[in-house]
């Protein structure tokens, strides 16, 4: 998929796990195409280094280590976004943990850090977003889950279950906010070269996996649709994986 031309001057939006691999690559893009986009990740050497890509780029950002794992933290992060902006018009929810091993051996504490940071912090982050964006009557949110929201594959039952959790909140939402103006979407790419799939899946060559640029530019192509049109899902594979 080829970088789409959208304008976003004038816009808001808010990316989760922006430190690293999709999360850096979504919010430059963002960036490049007009929005101020809000950064948000545990690790503030992370998020100072994207923003300092996106301000050499020409773009406008605003770096704001949370831990998604907090509820404190991400009422916080809303807060300041409500203290500067007028409202915000883009949230992605990115952010995202892996933890991996037989289910007979998961702890329960394992399960519930997975859970809390994949699903639960997705849901609160579209809760407070939905406070600015309904009544502007617009806004996208766009979920990023994984092929693992409709797969299974051994040892990933937590991280399994947490994107199956991400795909059901956005069919819900999606029908929810529709009539007020909002759209939610999920991509649910397949894998992708990164640090979370070189751990899940150290067997696989990074050279058959899918760019974190091609989440990204999935992320364009949702945001160039006029607003009569909506995508509830898109699936990508990568070319060498079998389909469906």
């Amino acid at each position: 998929m080829k970088p789409m031309t959208v304008d976003l001057r004038g816009q808001t939006a808010l990316v989760t796990g922006a430190g690293r691999g999709i999360g850096r690559a979504i919010s430059a893009s963002l960036a490049a195409a007009g929005a101020r986009v809000y950064l948000a990740a545990r690790t503030a050497e992370q998020l100072q280094s994207v923003a300092e890509q996106i301000s050499r780029s020409g773009g406008n950002s605003v770096p704001i280590p949370t831990d998604l794992a907090s509820e404190e933290q991400i009422q916080a992060l809303f807060g300041k976004i409500h203290s500067q902006e007028a409202g915000l018009d883009i949230l992605i929810n990115n952010a995202g943990v892996g933890i991996y091993g037989p289910a007979v051996d998961f702890t329960s504490t394992d399960f519930d850090t997975v859970m809390r940071v994949n699903a639960k912090a997705a849901f609160l982050c579209c809760q407070q977003a939905l406070k600015l964006m309904i009544p502007k009557k617009r806004g996208y949110i766009i979920n990023i889950s994984s092929v693992l929201g409709f797969k299974g594959y051994a040892n990933q039952a937590a991280y399994t279950a947490s994107k199956h959790a991400l795909v059901g909140l956005t069919k819900s939402l999606a029908a929810e906010v529709q009539e007020q103006g909002i759209r939610v979407s999920v991509i649910l790419p397949g894998g992708v070269n990164t640090r979370m799939i070189a751990d899940a899946r150290p067997d696989l060559d990074p050279e058959i996996l899918l760019q974190p640029e091609d989440i990204a530019h999935t992320v364009m192509f949702l945001l160039s649709l006029s607003d009569l049109a909506a995508v509830d899902q898109i699936y990508i594979r990568r070319r060498s994986s079998k389909p469906f």
